[in-house]
């Protein structure tokens, strides 16, 4: 882990627990605290020494995350509108017009994209605009699932390259992952028009 300074207490956390402690690392990382690229980091790292258990540790990982949103989704469902703008600040108004319009999207391309992503405003904005939990969920396991497991199963192949990658080329590799999730998801649109046409 040359790459990412961690807290001596997570490396210790994770070392000892395994699977249950990036359980509470991404619960933390997706509620109360922040610890931008170390939930990757730390996948990407017991699943490079530990192979064979790099898909128990990715779906931890994603459920963790998943427990973490859903405590948040729930606070922002019970503050409403006004804790939202004063948690989210200047950019609210446009997360609130992309949730709107887009519920599914809107938790999805967040979960699976890399910092500097915004990802919480989402998060909250869910909850405040009432997006069924159902489609939080579902976009949410989704998201985090792909991300994650995509990330252990490069840190098998090619070890810790993958996380200097990762670091070095973060904004990049935000991008291309956005780039193709709108592309999947503009060709999913045409080809449901399509088959509506067709019949």
């Amino acid at each position: 882990m040359n790459h990412i300074k961690l807290p001596p207490w997570l490396e210790k956390l994770v070392a000892a627990l395994g699977g249950s402690g990036l359980f509470l690392v991404t619960f933390l990382d997706s509620s109360v605290l922040s610890f931008p690229l170390v939930a990757d980091a730390l996948v990407i790292e017991v699943s490079m020494h530990k192979p064979a258990r790099m898909p128990y540790y990715c779906a931890m990982a994603a459920l963790g995350s998943l427990a973490g949103c859903i405590w948040l989704y729930l606070l922002a469902k019970k503050g409403g509108e006004a804790f939202f703008h004063r948690r989210v600040g200047k950019i609210a108004l446009q997360v609130k017009r992309w949730v709107e319009s887009n519920a599914f999207l809107s938790v999805f391309l967040p979960a699976i994209l890399p910092p500097p992503v915004p990802f919480k405003p989402f998060i909250l904005a869910e909850g405040v605009f009432q997006v069924p939990l159902r489609t939080f969920v579902l976009g949410l396991l989704l998201g985090r699932g792909l991300r994650y497991f995509i990330e252990g199963i490069l840190a098998v192949r090619y070890g810790e390259a993958v996380l200097l990658f990762l670091m070095t080329h973060k904004v990049a590799v935000g991008l291309a992952a956005l780039a193709i999730a709108l592309a999947a998801y503009s060709l999913s649109r045409l080809l449901n028009r399509r088959l509506s046409e067709a019949h």
